[in-house]
């Protein structure tokens, strides 16, 4: 995957309120906000796999386990690391925060101000 230095890349999914406002957050470091929809975009397990490199995080630490669909068909099953990186590609929708990467730097926001640290 390679990344511009000057570009900000937002992995969101534009139906959560928080990504709505962190997106907000993400044009005030750049004027360069590459948006990639995580539901429309598809993402591959070796795309995910540098994501999560960057994040210093396992596919697990993305997914919102409150969900229904992680309760009824990933929780309480043993998964190897490529089986949790097939669940972020089958699953995108669990994604439970905005993920920015900005100058080699990347962070999961949890909280819309959380991109700033990226700054």
């Amino acid at each position: 995957m390679r990344l511009h230095p000057s570009e900000l890349y937002f992995y969101h999914s534009p139906t959560q309120p928080i990504d709505k406002q962190t997106k907000a957050y993400a044009k005030t470091l750049t004027k360069f906000v590459n948006e990639i929809d995580v539901i429309k975009e598809p993402i591959t397990a070796t795309q995910w796999d540098q994501i999560l490199r960057k994040l210093q995080l396992r596919p697990k630490d993305l997914l919102n386990r409150s969900h229904p669909d992680y309760q009824n068909q990933i929780a309480g099953k043993d998964w190897d690391d490529e089986g949790w990186l097939n669940i972020l590609v089958k699953f995108p929708h669990l994604i439970k925060s905005p993920i920015a990467i900005f100058k080699n730097r990347a962070i999961l926001c949890r909280t819309p101000s959380d991109i700033l640290k990226l700054d």
